[in-house]
């Protein structure tokens, strides 16, 4: 008998998993530290940031009743024109840590990493590590995003809480369980709380995603959809039928509205209103107002608009690449089963991007930069995912023709953001121009190991110099104001607004009110101060805006700047006050509550223009000894019409110019409600 001699069994093949996982953690550790160092540094140069929100915040570290309106003062005069979400973690915080700027700002940061990570595992879970990776890298660096989640706008919680549902209805793609579609719902209705129609943006491709890759049979599907739009309007409901059956004469007015419904502000200035540019209480007129051609304050609406100065460095960088990697991707699972997750992902991600970038694109009415952050990722996700599927099959001709497609339209397009603003960096265009066209044709070559590594490097590169140049310059410059934008000044800040480099102020050529440029406001002061060169004003960096010069009063868009003289006045018995003082329009308010951290009344809200309160209640209030001091010399005048005529917030200015005697204190005029002549 022969023994038959066998070689001892080799040791099992590492699994691929846990090969992946000795480079993609260390790799994820690296991309969250990274951003979170990245995104706090300078952070405290941002100051109060939206002075509008922070005086809102410092109200509800004080009150909780201001806590859960999202009231604009401590005695709940009016609301702030959004629902109150995104307010309360940043009031928590400063009830946790006293009022200043990190404790304002610190949680967006947070809202900014946790958007990073969460996207990673969103795009991750059907895609893989290095798509999971380069999504969340892309999102990092995009310059809209580097600026709001350091900036106290609502925008940074809006995105959180999209990529969540995202997220979640991925599970819910993943195993078909209840509890995801629920949890999908709960997510979108506190979007709704911090933002309230925009995040239903989302809402269509996120159904259509699972109606038709939901592993359960279509019956339950549709139930399951139907219990996600139950759990959302729960989320969001509650607060809005308490807001609503709460008595008027309890509560602060509802800012932005004109009848004091928290209804008629989500259908009306924050709903339809941004949709057809009918907004009341707006401070002019949209798109759909204009004579053809014509360009309104918030810019023109058309296809075009997110590559359009005011928007592209923004966000427009990698959104040709997106598009054709999101084609390419749902080409080559075309034949895929039914509840194939890759398919069902790029259906999300490919939805919320057109949706939401063509909403933006032809909305009519008020339009800002920063809402491009809305987008940002959906571009980010179809770039990680995009790039990773085609990369694997890039042995298929037509694969490797897409991907070099991607390829150059980005250079395209980094080369055209870039030369809007040639002193800038001016190397970095050509290198771009130089690597992208080079990486177009390595893509076109068969694969091999040393071209391909080669060809990576320089996709990275061509795809990503710009927004990440873009998101630094944005780390490194201050942002005050109401309407941050990232990068080099471009010329076309804010729609018609936007001042050439170098042009002056308010006072000065192009300044004046319908002249050359006309930088006015109807009915009020001329916007202030004009671009220097670099796109920076002053301090801060706001388009064409500039808080710092707007004078110690404030404006439409800058907070006040009060003097310590002028704070110690305010201060001195303000305890025995309602309010310390009363100043048309919110910001002008702002500055005055942030320094004393006493309520400030912001009469008619943040455009001056909601009728709260009438001149009857003010004069009810002065009655009463509730309101020491009228801070004159700001801008008024854009109330609607009360019984006589006048508008609101001028008829009250022209009472008390009437009926208290004035002082100068420090270039602002203060009217001592208490003194009478």
């Amino acid at each position: 008998m022969t023994a038959t001699l066998t070689a001892p069994p080799s040791a099992p093949p590492e699994p691929v998993a846990e090969r992946k996982i000795r480079w993609e953690y260390p790799a994820l550790a690296a991309l969250l530290i990274g951003t979170a160092i990245a995104y706090l540094c300078n952070l405290s140069a941002n100051g109060w940031a939206n002075s509008f929100y922070s005086a809102a915040v410092q109200a509800g570290s004080v009150s909780w009743k201001a806590f859960f309106f999202g009231s604009s003062d401590a005695a709940n005069s009016i609301t702030v024109d959004k629902p109150p979400a995104s307010l309360w973690l940043m009031e928590l915080s400063v009830r946790a840590f006293g009022l200043n700027s990190w404790s304002i700002l610190v949680p967006e940061v947070l809202l900014g990493v946790a958007s990073v990570a969460l996207l990673w595992a969103t795009v991750r879970k059907p895609f893989g590590p290095a798509a999971g990776l380069l999504a969340g890298l892309a999102l990092a660096v995009t310059p809209v995003a580097a600026v709001m989640f350091r900036f106290n706008n609502p925008d940074a919680l809006l995105v959180f809480l999209m990529v969540a549902a995202a997220w979640a209805l991925t599970r819910a793609i993943e195993d078909g369980r209840w509890r995801w579609l629920v949890l999908t719902g709960v997510f979108v209705g506190f979007g709704f709380l911090t933002k309230q129609l925009q995040v239903l943006l989302v809402v269509p491709p996120l159904a259509l995603a699972y109606l038709i890759a939901g592993p359960p049979k279509l019956g339950t599907r549709l139930l399951q959809l139907c219990a996600a739009g139950v759990a959302m309007v729960g989320a969001a409901g509650w607060w809005l039928l308490t807001v609503e059956l709460w008595p008027a004469s309890s509560r602060p007015w509802i800012g932005g509205s004109q009848d004091n419904s928290i209804l008629e502000l989500t259908l009306g200035y924050n709903g339809l209103g941004r949709l057809n540019g009918n907004e009341r209480g707006s401070v002019g007129m949209g798109g759909a107002d204009l004579p053809a051609g014509g360009n309104g304050l918030w810019g023109s609406p058309g296809i075009t608009r997110m590559f359009e100065p005011e928007q592209g460095g923004q966000i427009a960088w990698l959104i040709p690449a997106a598009l054709v990697l999101l084609v390419g991707g749902l080409l080559l699972r075309g034949k895929a089963a039914r509840t194939d997750r890759q398919r069902a992902s790029l259906i999300v991600w490919g939805g919320w991007l057109l949706a939401t970038g063509l909403t933006f694109s032809f909305m009519a009415g008020i339009f800002h930069q920063y809402y491009t952050v809305a987008l940002a990722p959906a571009i980010a996700a179809l770039v990680g995912a995009g790039t990773v599927l085609l990369w694997r099959e890039r042995q298929r001709f037509w694969v490797r023709a897409l991907l070099a497609l991607a390829v150059g339209l980005t250079t395209a397009t980094a080369w055209m953001l870039l030369s809007r603003s040639v002193h800038w960096l001016p190397w970095l265009r050509w290198t771009v121009l130089i690597v992208g066209v080079l990486a177009t044709l390595v893509v076109l070559v068969p694969a091999q190991r040393k071209l391909a590594v080669i060809a990576a490097v320089a996709i990275a590169y061509t795809g990503l110099a710009g927004p990440t140049a873009y998101a630094v310059d944005a780390i490194a410059t201050p942002h005050t104001g109401a309407i941050p934008t990232a990068g080099p000044d471009v010329g076309g800040r804010f729609g018609k607004f936007g001042r050439p480099p170098g042009t002056e102020g308010p006072n000065g050529p192009g300044g004046a009110p319908n002249g050359p440029g006309g930088n006015a406001f109807p009915g009020g002061n001329a916007f202030p101060g004009g671009n220097a060169p670099d796109g920076r004003n002053g301090p801060g960096r706001q388009g064409a805006m500039a808080g710092h010069e707007m004078g110690a009063g404030g404006g439409l868009l800058g907070a006040s700047k009060p003097s310590d003289k002028i704070v110690s006045l305010l201060e001195q018995n303000g305890g025995a006050y309602t309010w310390v003082a009363a100043a048309i329009g919110s910001n002008s308010a702002a500055g005055y509550q942030l320094a004393t951290e006493l309520p400030v009344m912001p009469i008619g809200g943040f455009n001056g223009s909601d009728p709260s309160p009438t001149l009857d209640q003010f004069k009810q209030y002065v009655a009463e000894g509730k309101i020491h001091y009228f801070i004159g010399g700001n801008r008024g005048g854009h109330g609607g019409p009360d019984a006589s005529g006048a508008t609101r917030s001028s008829g009250i200015s022209q009472w008390v110019q009437e009926n208290y005697p004035a002082v100068e204190v420090d270039g602002v005029t203060l009217y001592d409600l208490t003194a009478a002549r």
